[in-house]
């Protein structure tokens, strides 16, 4: 389990990360964190939905990496074959966290019992005489990037959301074997009420760019046919077919993707 610290100079002078390092953390993770700012890269490699605990009304911005819980089907033998890496991901070993010596301040904090972090790795997290090094500092500013997509996202769901614009997803699946599989507990946006927009919507959502992520989004949804890809590549319980369509509202779920 993950480990994370707030980086002090003081108490990580000698702390250092390797200098190669993988994405094993996601390895048997079916869902991970994207930002709205990054649905159009990652259009091209997986599906992008929206998902919520049914205990709780807040949405969460991911990516599918596979099509049941444990299931990453974008790394297998410690190499990662998406064309893109989500910013969620790719700062790992380091992420960010409370300041324990600042309330409500958020910090860089690095996971103390990941294999990358040790006096004996390679790259140092100070210098000599205790300044940030340059890797830290590079660090820094990438989790505050981060954090201000992870705002944006925020703000991007609530638009959906306000609009009335979002609808459930049901997936089944056909397997190989004769089972039959639901999955429920995705959302998407509604392309038809979004071609439905009054004008002066329309000009505002394109002012603000919101149609990049909307468009991204809905394109994403064709990499399901990719994920069937994978899995039947691997050997195990090969898919003969998927469909996509929108929930009816009166249908009971039968299961629902983990957040």
């Amino acid at each position: 389990m993950a480990n994370f610290v707030a980086i002090k100079a003081d108490k990580h002078q000698n702390l250092k990360v390797s200098q190669k390092r993988n994405l094993a953390h996601v390895a048997n993770q079916h869902i991970i964190t994207i930002t709205a700012a990054e649905y159009a890269q990652a259009s091209a490699s997986f599906p992008i939905v929206l998902v919520k605990n049914p205990d709780s009304p807040r949405y969460r911005s991911v990516a599918m990496l596979g099509l049941e819980a444990g299931e990453n089907l974008y790394y297998n033998d410690d190499k990662w074959s998406a064309l893109f890496v989500p910013q969620s991901i790719a700062m790992a070993p380091f992420s960010l966290g409370l300041d324990p010596d600042k309330e409500k301040t958020l910090t860089a904090c690095v996971d103390v019992d990941s294999e990358f972090v040790g006096e004996d790795k390679d790259l140092a997290l100070f210098e000599t005489e205790g300044k940030e090094s340059e890797l830290l500092t590079n660090v820094q500013n990438s989790l505050g990037r981060l954090y201000e997509n992870e705002k944006m996202t925020e703000n991007f769901i609530k638009e959906l959301e306000d609009n009335d614009l979002l609808q459930e997803l049901e997936l089944k699946i056909d397997l190989s074997s004769g089972e039959k599989k639901k999955l429920t507990g995705l959302f998407t946006i509604n392309e038809d009420k979004v071609k439905s927009l009054a004008d002066d919507k329309v000009l505002d959502f394109h002012k603000r760019g919101l149609f990049v992520p909307i468009y991204a989004m809905l394109g994403s949804l064709g990499q399901m046919n990719r994920l069937v890809q994978l899995r039947n590549l691997t050997g195990k319980n090969k898919i003969a077919g998927i469909q996509i369509a929108p929930l009816a509202k009166q249908e009971v779920k039968e299961e629902v993707t983990e957040s």
